[in-house]
């Protein structure tokens, strides 16, 4: 969800602010404020993926198509997209994904499966939340190297676990917030690359309505049905 302006009464701290230019168009740079930003700095800044890496996506809402996106600007050779739903199967494969993976459909833990495919992974990355999920995401990346990245939330009490061997095997395991990227410093040349069209963020806007239907935008998040829903103050 994103909003493109603020009541008079909001009060947002100056270190979540960033200046950026005048003729950008509100309605739609409102997404570089986290979810499509943190995905592409969770590939460029986080991680720092390389060209011709294999990659992994666990979770295909708009941060998962971010991180696809990501992945196929930085040149990735081949880029797993992974959901339970059938559905976001083909926006995976317009962002960039090469292949696509539904757990469910599978008699054996996903992370096998993906192994089975790739012989392990460069790079994985959780936008799911989910803490099952996140371990599968490690241990789907390559023993040695692979590296790991978290960027879903879990729920409040829930804990991420594995076998220290997978660690010890050489296996990282990072987290990221907004990407990487630094407010003031950086969202600036964001917001510059989109109003030059180097980069594109109105396909992820599916869904646009007032303010007072926030609820509604939320429930459409939920059913898997938006991607984001910009929302307008009346």
């Amino acid at each position: 969800m994103g909003c493109s302006s603020f009541a008079q009464y909001t009060v947002v701290h100056e270190v979540s602010v960033a200046k950026i230019q005048e003729d950008a168009k509100l309605d739609t740079v409102c997404l570089l404020g986290c979810g499509v930003s943190t995905g592409w700095g969770a590939v460029w800044n986080t991680a720092r993926v390389h060209e011709g890496a294999t990659a992994a996506v666990f979770g295909v809402g708009a941060v998962g198509l971010a991180v696809v996106e990501g992945l196929k600007i930085a040149g990735a050779k081949r880029i797993i997209a992974v959901d339970i739903n059938n559905s976001k199967k083909a926006a995976a494969m317009e962002w960039g994904a090469t292949d696509f993976v539904n757990p469910t459909e599978h008699d054996k833990p996903v992370q096998e499966v993906i192994v089975d495919m790739t012989g392990g992974c460069d790079f994985t990355f959780d936008c799911t939340g989910n803490v099952t999920v996140m371990r599968a995401a490690l241990e789907c990346a390559h023993k040695g190297w692979g590296e790991s990245v978290i960027i879903g939330v879990a729920a409040a009490g829930q804990e991420i676990s594995t076998r220290p061997f997978q660690l010890v095997t050489g296996r990282v395991w990072r987290g990221t917030a907004f990407g990487g990227f630094k407010s003031r410093k950086e969202v600036p040349g964001l917001v510059k690359r989109v109003t030059e069209g180097e980069l594109s963020i109105d396909k992820y806007i599916t869904h646009r309505m007032s303010f007072d239907d926030i609820n509604k935008g939320f429930e459409l998040l939920h059913s898997g049905d938006c991607l984001r829903c910009v929302l307008y103050f009346d």
